[in-house]
């Protein structure tokens, strides 16, 4: 281990404010499958650091799983597993597939971009209001609101329901975050609370039926069987959560990238046809996701390791998507890199296998409407004081990020 430089995966000030690109360079090039104690949990995990390792893992699902300790890097005890377990995103073939099946046909290509119009819409209005004055907080004001409408309405929720959904979920991811001061309780109560909204939801479905995702839930069948009470209510929690903060998320970390490299930004301005390659650059260079786990189900060597049944595996999304045997000069922020290298299905921003994300296309149309319309509005996009971290090993977020700008009249 000589020259391994310091680090523990499991800090969240170790993702503060930048990806630890420096580690994640070493442990590809020496240790890409490299055993990390935990300090503070005490049971320790494999690091997965190169895109081939990541892919595999992710590809065999029965052999790597996310049911048996679910996909997340926190220890969970049995009563708490058993509920974490109803989630899609913790279940593992055949039964992943089965629920899949209820909610893809609401995020296919086709029916996405059938939300487009409706999207511009709503994007042109966030921003018409938060370019007022020539300076916003650009994570509330811009980044946060079409994700979160977006999905609202989707889902049916009414739109008086969106801020207490935005602050629900902010204090369910904000555990680690002393500003935010949540607590596992703070968190189980707060699930409590969208639980609660899921339910009234479905009330008012089933007496005032609509053609949305909650319908789909409501009349679908898993082997005949409608969901249960506790089941809608976890899928309800799922896709309000991931809807909203990991495009969130994006869409600050690419307008940070931009304001960080201000001659791209004039690339955009300038050359509208470039956007969708930019989207792909933004997911690439900061994907939301830090890492999820999965449990090895039997004995398995990987990358030159022993990798035993039981054993924890961390996957880390950040280091695949910056990986030099994939992409050239991966520590680069490079708008342009589309029209070189298949940016877009080469990064793992969305994940790969039986888990990629079933919203890929929702999240990339939202990044596509909302940056076309700050770029057509906003000129030379600045800091105006400093930007505040989400203190967190699991999403690679920001707070508040103040900026200024000079406007572009509509």
């Amino acid at each position: 281990m000589a020259g391994c430089p310091h680090f523990d995966l499991t800090s969240p000030e170790t993702y503060q404010g930048q990806v630890p690109r420096d580690v994640f360079s070493y442990l590809r090039n020496e240790e890409p499958v490299y055993w990390h104690e935990d300090p503070v949990q005490g049971r320790g995990f494999w690091a997965i650091t190169r895109r081939e390792d990541l892919d595999f893992i992710s590809k065999n699902p029965l052999l790597f799983s996310s049911h048996e300790r679910t996909c997340f890097l926190m220890e969970q005890d049995e009563d708490r597993l058993m509920m974490q377990r109803l989630l899609m995103i913790n279940m593992d073939p055949p039964t992943h597939l089965k629920y899949r099946r209820l909610v893809r046909s609401a995020f296919t290509p086709k029916k996405v971009d059938s939300y487009e119009e409706r999207f511009r819409a709503i994007a042109k209005e966030i921003v018409d209001k938060a370019v007022e004055g020539g300076e916003c907080e650009f994570v509330e004001d811009m980044a946060a609101e079409l994700p979160l409408i977006a999905i609202c309405e989707l889902m049916g929720v009414p739109l008086d329901q969106r801020r207490k959904l935005f602050e629900l979920t902010n204090i369910m991811l904000g555990m680690d975050d002393p500003e935010l001061a949540t607590s596992e309780e703070d968190g189980t109560n707060a699930m409590a609370e969208m639980f609660f909204i899921a339910q009234e939801l479905a009330e008012h479905h089933r007496a005032n039926p609509q053609e949305d995702i909650v319908n789909v839930l409501l009349t679908g069948t898993v082997e005949d069987e409608p969901l249960t009470n506790d089941e809608f209510c976890y899928f309800f929690l799922l896709l309000i959560v991931a809807g909203n903060e990991t495009t969130r998320t994006v869409t600050s970390q690419g307008m940070r990238n931009l304001m960080e490299n201000p001659e791209q930004y004039q690339m955009l301005v300038d050359n509208p046809a470039l956007m969708d390659g930019a989207i792909e650059e933004f997911l690439r260079f900061n994907p939301a996701v830090i890492a999820f786990s999965r449990t090895a189900m039997e004995d398995v060597e990987l990358g030159g390791q022993q990798i035993k049944k039981g054993d924890k595996i961390e996957l880390f999304y950040q280091s695949a998507n910056a990986d030099h045997e994939v992409f050239d000069n991966p520590d680069v922020f490079d708008i342009t890199r589309q029209e070189r290298e298949d940016v877009k299905n080469n990064h793992r921003a969305f994940g790969v296998g039986e888990h990629f994300c079933i919203g890929s296309h929702l999240a990339r149309l939202e990044l596509k409407v909302i940056f076309e319309e700050i770029v057509g509005r906003v000129r030379n996009p600045r800091l105006n004081g400093e930007i505040n971290w989400l203190r967190s090993n699991f999403i690679h977020g920001i707070k508040k990020m103040p900026i200024k700008f000079d406007v572009v009249e509509a």
